[in-house]
């Protein structure tokens, strides 16, 4: 998958995805979170670019 534009970091989801002392469950759904949304702003940035975006 190519990196249009360098993703931008929330800073509530990072923060409990890679922050000390969280609980396992809370890091992997945040983690999850910003895999998802990194997909997703990839996903809407396609169409906005010559070749595709893929």
């Amino acid at each position: 998958m190519a990196h249009i534009q360098t993703p931008t970091r929330v800073p509530v989801l990072w923060n409990a995805a890679y922050g000390p002392h969280r609980p396992r469950p809370l890091r992997l759904l945040a983690r999850c979170l910003l895999r998802v949304r990194a997909f997703a702003r990839e996903l809407a940035l396609a169409d906005h670019v010559p070749y595709g975006g893929y």
